[in-house]
């Protein structure tokens, strides 16, 4: 017999690990350049503060969804890169990201 909660109780701990403001664009950007430095990063999303944009990477990267990269060097060069776990995600996005066109964005000439 089936665990009828398995299908009908919300996936609790994934919707904690994407939710909060920005946290699905920044997984978005990430994953679709495969790995960006924190000032390239806050230029692909316009209106995020330093701050906030630092909070989340650290919180993306302690939910086990980006990787933080320290090269060496002057200055030191950190990077943020999707981890296998946020790969897995990627299709979710891109589904969600049709979604979001087919119903939110004007058609072609309108």
């Amino acid at each position: 017999m089936h665990d009828v909660r398995v299908v009908t109780e919300p996936p609790t701990r994934a919707i904690a690990a994407i939710s909060g403001r920005w946290v699905l664009q920044i997984l978005w950007v990430v994953l679709h350049s495969g790995g960006m430095r924190f000032t390239e990063i806050q230029r692909r999303i316009p209106g995020i503060s330093p701050p906030m944009l630092s909070g989340r990477l650290r919180r993306l990267e302690e939910d086990g969804l980006l990787t933080r990269i320290q090269h060496a060097g002057a200055p030191p060069r950190v990077e943020y890169s999707p981890t296998p776990l946020a790969e897995q995600l990627r299709p979710l996005l891109d589904e969600l990201g049709r979604w979001s066109r087919d119903h939110f964005d004007p058609p072609p000439g309108g």
